[in-house]
């Protein structure tokens, strides 16, 4: 509940504090005496955007701060989710500075407009004439049908569903529009891939295939100096092996004469052994070179292919051809795949629409159930506000469309004469009408679900008499579980309420200023016999707002 109201160099106030009681407060003051500026600050601290010209000293700071009582409105996981501090007793204060800016707290700590609207919400309701246009909005329709049948844990479950839903949807339409987008990006893919794997790429291929080309493309001339090294090896007379083996018999004769020369002899021994070994290897090389054109024509068009995959890349190696080859592989495997992912998808999304109907269906019986109780329970008591021929006609019509509130169109229809047509409320029903409708509607959702603190401004316009007196009846009614506030000119609501708050204009300084003060029994006598017979009160309006106030 709201406990307090504080307000700073705000309009037609200066500096004033006002505390609040539980139950139903009523709150009444002459035309322009200053009511549209407490629902203006109360406005601030929902987290309507300020305005700079709100401030009365436009050298100071506007400053406006509500007080709640919050232990029974279940805040503490959004204070959390939000990172606020959690106070049974929560303080919410808006500040406008000269320079035009604005910041909101809630216990202290900075939060946005966003957080402070969606935490107001919770805490106070503001209803004006103005708000009468809810009735007509599908939304609200279906938030007081939902709310009469206590679906609120249905909903939750179907609205669950529908996300899964959407989720499996999108799946399954990407999969779709993948396969329609890429077929040829497929088919290009699959012939490039194609092209890859058909020289069987091997790290170091490359390198071993040149090496071969190499050689094979210039074996005549390997053969030709392998075998003239060969022979420069091993001719009898003039080789080096010859040579060699001469030297060495020259020296194995000298050996003996010192270590010395000796020494050499070993030297030119292991020389003549060294030639000896080289000999038969550049032989044997020689002997074996091959020529075979037929492979030497494969290793070059296998390279020439490796050269222009490189080339049509832009890479310069095969471990490149072959990182793109295995990305290639991946794609078109995505693709051949697609049919039975798409299948799959498509049994996904079936059971989840199959869950989703399910749920919609239950939805729409559990609405179905609860109109008439609704329909009823509107014209009776419409019937006691003075609308005898009200009537409604509600119906719902299943749709294969699925929103977030079920897969129901609504039609909400009303007449207020007897033998008349139906039509929307917006077309149908008078200010009047549509006020003492939602005050109807109110009263109902109040036995059925949590309501915030209410503030009800000037709901009774356009009534009077034993109306108005069973408009406030219903309004404190409401009070005897939440609080109520009603901003009113009728003596009959007035005379309802468990306190009394008296808005006024008075010079101070010679500045108006708006004034606010919680009247007494007396002078609640005073004021509401004055909302009786005018300025000039008179014995049997003082009688008469005691009879009033004595009744209740």
């Amino acid at each position: 509940m709201l406990q307090s109201l504080a307000i700073k160099n705000f309009a037609l106030i200066e500096d004033m504090k006002v505390p609040f009681s539980k139950g139903f407060t009523i709150i009444t003051g002459e035309t322009g005496s200053g009511k549209s500026i407490l629902l203006d600050a109360l406005a601030l601290v929902l987290g309507r955007r300020a305005d700079l010209s709100a401030l009365r000293n436009k050298e100071e700071k506007c400053v406006v701060e509500a007080e709640f009582a919050i232990e029974n409105y279940a805040l503490a996981d959004f204070f959390h989710q939000e990172e606020l501090d959690y106070e049974p007793l929560t303080i919410i204060r808006r500040e406008i500075l000269p320079s035009g800016k604005s910041r909101a707290f809630v216990n202290d700590s900075p939060v946005t407009l966003d957080v402070l609207s969606r935490l107001s919400k919770a805490l106070i309701d503001i209803h004006s004439q103005h708000d009468t246009q809810q009735l007509s909005e599908e939304d609200f329709q279906f938030f007081l049908i939902d709310a009469l049948a206590e679906n609120t844990p249905l909903l939750q479950e179907y609205q669950a569903a529908l996300k899964v839903y959407k989720q499996q949807s999108k799946k399954l339409q990407e999969l779709k529009d993948f396969q329609e987008n890429t077929q040829k990006e497929h088919d290009y893919n699959t012939f490039v891939l194609g092209e890859l794997q058909e020289i069987d790429l091997e790290e170091g291929m490359q390198e071993e295939l040149e090496a071969f080309y190499t050689q094979a493309s210039n074996s005549e001339t390997i053969r030709d100096n392998l075998t003239e090294a060969a022979n420069l090896l091993a001719e009898e007379e003039q080789g080096i092996m010859t040579q060699v083996r001469e030297l060495s018999s020259l020296f194995s004769s000298l050996s003996s004469y010192s270590p010395q020369y000796n020494e050499l002899y070993e030297r030119i021994d292991a020389v003549f052994i060294e030639l000896d070994d080289l000999s038969r290897e550049v032989y044997d090389l020689a002997e074996n070179v091959e020529f075979d054109p037929k492979k030497l024509a494969r290793v070059q068009k296998k390279l020439q292919k490796i050269y222009d995959l490189q080339k049509k890349h832009k890479v310069a190696t095969v471990a490149e051809l072959i990182a793109i080859e295995e990305a290639l592989e991946a794609k078109v495997a995505q693709m051949e795949n697609i049919e039975g992912d798409i299948e799959i998808a498509q049994k996904e999304a079936d059971l989840a629409l199959q869950t989703l109907s399910a749920l919609a269906q239950k939805l729409h019986k559990a609405r179905e159930k609860v109109i008439p109780t609704l329909t009823k329970s509107l014209q009776t008591s419409l019937k006691d506000l003075g609308m005898p021929n009200a009537q409604f006609q509600i119906s719902l019509s299943p749709t294969d469309h699925y929103q977030a509130k079920g897969n129901d169109t609504l039609s909400f229809l009303f007449s207020a004469n007897k033998g008349g047509n139906f039509g929307l409320l917006k077309k149908t029903a008078s200010g009047g009408e549509l006020s003492r409708i939602m005050l109807t509607i109110k009263s109902l959702l109040a036995t059925k679900i949590a309501l915030p603190t209410i503030i009800f401004d000037e709901i009774d316009t356009g009534v009077s008499g034993e109306i108005a007196h069973k408009m406030g009846e219903i309004m404190k009614q409401m009070s005897q579980s939440r609080q109520v506030f009603a901003i009113s000119h009728l003596p009959q609501v007035a005379s309802k309420g468990d306190a009394h708050i008296k808005i006024y204009k008075t010079d101070i300084e010679g500045r108006t200023t708006t004034q606010f003060q919680a009247l007494s029994q007396e002078q609640r006598i005073e004021e509401i016999a004055q909302m009786l017979g005018g300025k000039d009160i008179t014995d049997s309006a003082r009688a008469h707002a005691k009879e009033l106030l004595k009744s209740e």
